[in-house]
């Protein structure tokens, strides 16, 4: 089981105003929040999802071929967070659509540049 997954930034404030809606609406918690790191879970029971500051004071950087996905309800509520992702200043890697016969995806990257996207195998 995953514990948690943790992406890098290089400006937590602006990291922390760009996932905090969205966890809230995927009905996440944030469950701490320090000079370094911020992080936001689903209960005990679940992985919990974190970005912070490397640990090493260098840069963060993107993973080449590295991407969290986040799976949620409906069609529906994948549109809308992509919509809301991109709204908020994140980019798009790959509109709302069907991936094979039944998973419905939405890609985009965050300020930083890490990869994400939102799934629904509904």
């Amino acid at each position: 089981m995953i514990s948690y997954l943790m992406v890098g930034t290089n400006n937590l404030p602006r990291a922390i105003k760009y996932f905090d809606p969205l966890m809230e609406s995927m009905k996440a918690t944030k469950v701490y929040e320090t000079e370094v790191s911020a992080g936001w879970g689903w209960g005990p029971d679940k992985p919990m999802f974190i970005v912070g500051l490397p640990n090493n004071q260098n840069r963060a950087t993107v993973g080449n071929g590295s991407m969290v996905s986040f799976d949620v309800s409906s069609r529906e509520k994948v549109d809308a967070l992509h919509a809301k992702a991109i709204a908020m200043g994140g980019m798009n890697e790959g509109d709302p659509g069907l991936r094979g016969e039944h998973l419905y995806a939405a890609y985009f990257r965050d300020p930083d540049g890490n990869k994400f996207n939102f799934i629904s195998y509904s």
